[in-house]
């Protein structure tokens, strides 16, 4: 698939998720063979552009391109003044982020809030693609409501200002994460307009990204939650997409190793104290399904200390399986 310039082979992309995708987890599951991992959402206010938060988010350094930022916000001169910073601070992509379906984001009429006015939609696309000279895409759902699907009609508002490339969860912002995705409403989209769709929502198996591919005719995926606690699933549906064939789950070993390299990159980017606190949720992430992992996760989520963190982690994945220690 093609964003302007940047070829994104293979066509699997990691979706920007707050909290999740920092650079250590775009640099890990880019390196286990996504073919683009985009950051988390940054936000248009520049008061807020010198924060600690806000300077970790355009952190990039050592991360292979192109460098796909998302930005989020609800005024049309804001939104092209964050574009631009963001590009001067690196980013190769923009994304505008009319997707997210949280609380705290629609309440200030960002995200998928914005999917209510059409005219401001043209309005915030139009301003932005104006104010780079890098690929700007959009992400979008199918509607704000169920009762206002107007995903179809946004797509085509995006494509005549200029947009190059448009991501579509198939669910409305009224449905947050419930229900099945619509790709059916995805197809629609697709074959409404030229510029490439990446289908997102529901994704979790290389199967059903085939699936998805096959049922909507989009250029792309997108996985998100799916990925957390799997770095290497990017990897694993690029590997089938390209060869027809599953490779074989990961050992016990390789995910002992990975969460170690993780754990590590996260103590450094963060530092020990704040990178333990980011640590615990995707060691239970990556520990979940394991045998004994529901009685490790109560001690280690107590565990203040990054090298005793690390050591549990160790000795978890070390212990014998049960089955295999009867």
């Amino acid at each position: 698939m093609q964003i302007g310039p940047h070829r994104i082979d293979p066509p699997v992309i990691l979706a920007p998720m707050a909290g999740v995708t920092d650079r250590p987890f775009r640099q890990m599951v880019r390196r286990l063979g996504a073919g683009l991992a985009v950051s988390e959402m940054t936000t248009s206010d520049a008061s807020l552009w010198h924060t600690d938060k806000s300077r970790l988010r355009r952190d990039h350094a050592g991360e292979p391109g192109p460098i796909a930022v998302q930005i989020a916000g609800y005024d049309p001169a804001q939104m092209a003044e964050a574009a631009r910073f963001n590009v001067a601070h690196g980013a190769q992509i923009i994304d505008i982020n009319m997707g997210c379906p949280a609380k705290k984001v629609c309440r200030v009429d960002a995200g998928s809030a914005l999917l209510r006015d059409e005219p401001l939609v043209a309005r915030i696309c139009a301003a932005v693609v104006a104010a780079v000279d890098v690929p700007v895409t959009l992400k979008i759902r199918t509607g704000y409501s169920r009762a206002q699907r107007n995903g179809r009609t946004i797509a085509r508002i995006a494509e005549d200002c200029g947009i190059a490339a448009l991501t579509v969860h198939g669910r409305t912002r009224e449905e947050q994460y419930g229900g099945a995705a619509e790709y059916d409403t995805l197809a629609a989209i697709k074959s409404d307009v030229r510029i490439p769709v990446i289908a997102n929502g529901d994704i979790d198996a290389p199967e059903k990204a085939a699936q998805v591919l096959r049922l909507t005719g989009a250029d792309a995926v997108m996985i998100g939650r799916a990925a957390q606690g799997r770095p290497w699933l990017p990897g694993e549906i690029a590997h089938y997409l390209t060869t027809g064939e599953r490779r074989p789950p990961p050992t016990r070993f390789q995910i002992r190793h990975w969460l170690l390299e993780h754990l590590d990159a996260l103590y450094a980017f963060y530092g020990e104290g704040r990178g333990l606190r980011v640590a615990r949720k995707h060691i239970q992430w990556y520990c979940q399904g394991h045998p004994g992992s529901e009685a490790f996760w109560q001690s280690v989520s107590r565990v203040t200390d990054a090298d005793a963190q690390r050591r549990a982690v160790e000795q978890f994945f070390d212990a014998a399986e049960p089955a295999r220690a009867a």
